[in-house]
């Protein structure tokens, strides 16, 4: 399974290598906008994109990144009510 995090592009960092700052979610890292980059590298700054293993990979609008990134916050969720099931699963076949 492939997983595209939404950042938004608020620096670029080296313009001959297509590399550029993104924010997600409070957290910044560089990636490549060599899959994206269409134009100047200056009308990505602000643009939202998902980004997967350091490379834009599709530019997204904000409504689609803050719906995504709610849906990443609701599998963390779910996956600690399945680990917290799981556990509670093994206690009670240790109990038995």
């Amino acid at each position: 399974m492939c997983l595209g995090i939404p950042g938004q592009i608020v620096e670029i960092t080296d313009a001959d290598r297509q590399m550029a700052m993104a924010d997600v979610s409070g957290v910044r890292r560089e990636v490549s906008l060599t899959p994206v980059a269409t134009g100047p590298l200056e009308d990505l700054l602000g643009q939202w994109v998902l980004i997967h293993v350091g490379f834009a990979m599709a530019v997204i609008d904000a409504d689609e990144a803050a719906a995504t990134l709610e849906a990443l916050r609701g599998l963390g969720e779910a996956q600690e009510t399945l680990e917290a099931m799981a556990e509670g699963q093994r206690a009670l076949e240790g109990v038995q």
